[in-house]
């Protein structure tokens, strides 16, 4: 008589999580961040993430990169969206690690969509948005009480390329500008700005905001364009427009003025 032994395989739950990974700096990124990616069975990161936070990730889970970078496309989203489906029904919880916060121009919104429809439960875990941390870890507030009120997050480039008219629109406004993405059409965002009389108006241009590589370009509407050559700013980087601007040169003027005074 021969027994038959039945191999048991453990059925997981397919689920997808987005994981918001800050801005670059790994402390940035949020403590529940952290433990999703030590339950997760597959992590699918994009080009922004710091890739020292796959470091906390479950050491028995498969890592997947899948960023995009302008011209160089690892993955296409259609197929990034067919391999979140594909490994959350295979392996179980797949998280989905996105630079920033992944619902501010993050796809992820879109991404949850293709998997729920595919009756996939999906979580999301927000992350602290470059939008404000960047601006923030060169001492320039979005909002300070008689510079800003109010503030626009905008994308420099839309879906067809082509450059966001909502620029044109907050270019008008009193508010703080910060456009994401958008150093590509660096030129033509000036252009908007010096129509609407605006060429003295500070900005701040911060590549690789928070990282140990960040730039950073101070000037004005009318000056910028030859401070990004000088210093040779590219993608990615911020691009803040706002009176703003001027408390990181105040703030430093009030601690050197402060240090000279204990000198004398």
């Amino acid at each position: 008589m021969h027994i038959v032994k039945a191999q048991l395989v453990m059925y997981k739950t397919p689920k997808l999580t987005v994981v918001g990974a800050g801005p670059g700096e790994v402390d940035l990124i949020t403590l529940k961040a952290i433990k999703v990616l030590k339950t997760a069975d597959v992590v699918l990161y994009d080009a922004l993430v710091n890739e020292e936070l796959l470091d906390f990730v479950n050491p028995n889970a498969e890592i997947i990169f899948v960023g995009k970078r302008r011209g160089c496309y690892t993955y296409q989203q259609a197929q990034i969206n067919d391999l979140i489906v594909a490994r959350a029904e295979t392996h179980g919880h797949v998280v989905r690690l996105k630079g920033g916060d992944p619902f501010i121009f993050g796809r992820g919104a879109e991404e949850m969509e293709f998997a729920a429809s595919f009756g996939i439960e999906t979580a999301m875990v927000p992350g602290i948005s470059s939008s404000l941390a960047v601006p923030a870890s060169q001492n320039i507030p979005v909002t300070k009480r008689g510079s800003a009120e109010s503030f626009w997050v905008i994308t420099g480039t839309t879906k067809e390329h082509e450059l966001s008219k909502d620029i044109a629109l907050a270019a008008k406004s009193s508010a703080t500008v910060v456009v994401l993405m958008g150093m590509g059409k660096l030129s033509e965002i000036i252009k908007l700005f010096q129509q609407e009389n605006k060429n003295d108006l500070p900005v701040a241009i911060i590549q690789n905001g928070t990282r140990v590589n960040e730039k950073i370009g101070i000037g004005t509407v009318d000056t910028i364009l030859d401070i990004v050559k000088e210093k040779h700013l590219s993608n990615p980087a911020i691009i803040v427009f706002g009176e703003v601007v001027r408390h990181r040169e105040g703030l430093m003027q009030v601690q050197q003025a402060y240090v000279k005074e204990l000198i004398a």
